[in-house]
């Protein structure tokens, strides 16, 4: 990401909302209409930050909350091959003033069935998995057609020198050169790992085969 930043692929620029508050205090934050714990983070600031965008319009506004679409590969590359600028908006708290997500927000992603202390870690994964599609990240563009998820399999095992290591050798067919033997291989290898790990992407690989 810090290459791609440097190489003028992609451009981030941070916002902190207390910037925009109008508060004296700079709090962004407020209790909760109705009552309930912890509190709700206020729409000016929100608002204010988003406009302060140029373009904010044409921008994928992205709130990231546990209660969003659980974000997977191909959300990855749709966002990435969109051509539009992304606005990632970190939930904390409570949550956000409602009348901000019905305003504003185009999207809204969750990181996992787990909850943070606020939504920068999930921007920053959903900002990294975006990334990796855009033409020159990568180092090697065809490790994307390669990796677990691309084709509804995890990847395959990885080896690389030496041959052995503390009595464990790396299987002879991938040292046999013969390309089409180790291409089954290696799909044996991930439909196994798959069928395994994630049960669920392998009911979905075998309703597709």
């Amino acid at each position: 990401m810090k290459r791609a930043v440097e190489a003028g692929l992609i451009a981030v620029d941070v916002r902190d909302i207390r910037d925009y508050t109008k508060d004296r205090h700079r709090r962004t934050d407020d209790y909760p209409y109705g009552g309930g714990a912890g509190l709700v983070m206020t729409p000016q600031p929100l608002a204010d930050a988003i406009r302060s965008i140029p373009d904010w319009e044409n921008c994928e506004i992205i709130h990231l909350t546990p209660g969003g679409t659980p974000f997977s590969q191909p959300e990855g590359k749709q966002l990435a091959q969109a051509g539009r600028d992304i606005i990632f908006i970190c939930g904390h708290y409570e949550g956000i003033d409602q009348r901000i997500l019905d305003r504003f927000v185009t999207k809204e992603y969750s990181a996992g069935d787990y909850v943070l202390t606020g939504g920068e870690l999930p921007a920053l994964i959903i900002a990294d998995a975006a990334a990796r599609h855009i033409p020159g990240v990568l180092g090697n563009a065809d490790s994307l057609d390669e990796e677990s998820f691309s084709g509804d399999l995890l990847e395959y095992p990885q080896y690389t020198r030496p041959e052995e290591f503390e009595g464990d050798r790396v299987p002879d067919v991938l040292l046999s050169g013969h390309h089409k033997n180790i291409a089954e291989w290696r799909t044996a290898q991930a439909e196994a790992r798959t069928r395994e790990r994630r049960p669920d992407l392998w009911a979905e690989y075998e309703k597709q085969k």
